[in-house]
């Protein structure tokens, strides 16, 4: 399957030339097709946040390259902007971004921007809504009068009702209640799932990324250490908390009970695969 965006030996230095030069990400070879859902995982510092900035052109790499449906997105500035609208970038703790009057107005500002007429802005901030469980009572509301989740909800509609075929979000369930993160992954599966976009999410829960991911990508040190299955990329539990990475508790466990001699498949993860593993066992050994 074609791309729709794809990153080509992608490095970025920060304060090159300075003493304080940081080699950030360095040969990333990347790529998204539609409908995937990807998290991507790594240790702070692990280049993630400087990745992602990287595929929706609000940074420039300083070698390699970033291809929208497989045009570079600097051969121009006029390409630079317009990938803008159809790669959405929802930032961490995105809420504090909310500057219009009404929740109206702050969700229709991306589908403005792209000159759309008035009845189709309209229609895209309603559907915007929609796909995050905003009630229509609140459109004509302040932002700064709701709560932090539906504040959150706000930020997401916002770069929703462009229409991307990409979606990227950045820690986008950090510091909500459990509900409201429940909440906030339905609603990017619901999108991901009636749009057909595909969706990148960098995240810290390796719980949600298991649970929700097709696909997960571990940075260390700038590098991609990992890319794969979720169950692929779990069975290296202990390589992933050698680097400093938190893992799904169940792959915790398991590891901790193969130190101690268990003989458990390498790519258990989640509660039902422990669970099974483990009965699995207990009727092996009931059967000697």
């Amino acid at each position: 399957m074609t791309p729709i965006v794809r990153a080509e030996a992608l490095r970025h230095v920060y304060s090159a030339g300075t003493p304080f030069e940081k080699v950030a990400i360095d040969g990333i070879d990347l790529s998204l097709t539609a409908g995937q859902l990807v998290g991507v995982i790594g240790h702070t510092g692990s280049g993630k946040s400087t990745f992602i900035q990287h595929l929706n052109g609000l940074l420039k790499p300083t070698s390699g390259a970033v291809y929208f449906e497989e045009q570079d997105i600097h051969r121009s500035k006029e390409a630079t902007r317009d990938v803008r609208f159809s790669v959405g970038l929802v930032f961490q703790y995105p809420e504090y971004q909310l500057f219009e009057e009404t929740v109206y107005k702050d969700i229709a500002f991306g589908p403005k921007n792209m000159k759309l007429s008035e009845s189709e802005v309209d229609a895209r901030v309603k559907e915007a809504a929609h796909f995050v469980g905003l009630p229509d009572e609140l459109m004509e509301l302040s932002p700064l009068e709701l709560s932090g989740g539906q504040k959150r909800r706000i930020a997401i509609a916002g770069v929703i009702a462009m229409r991307p075929k990409v979606l990227i979000l950045d820690e986008p369930t950090a510091g909500l209640d459990p509900g409201g993160c429940r909440d906030i992954l339905q609603n990017i599966l619901d999108y991901r799932s009636e749009t057909g976009s595909a969706v990148l999410i960098v995240t810290h829960n390796m719980d949600d990324a298991a649970r929700i991911a097709d696909r997960l990508v571990v940075f260390n040190h700038g590098h991609i250490a990992f890319d794969g299955t979720p169950e692929a990329v779990f069975s290296h539990t202990k390589e992933l908390m050698d680097i400093g990475l938190d893992v799904p508790q169940s792959a915790r466990i398991a590891q901790a009970l193969r130190e101690r001699g268990v003989a458990l498949p390498d790519s258990i993860y989640t509660p039902d695969q422990l669970f099974a593993a483990v009965q699995a066992l207990r009727k092996g050994a009931g059967a000697c």
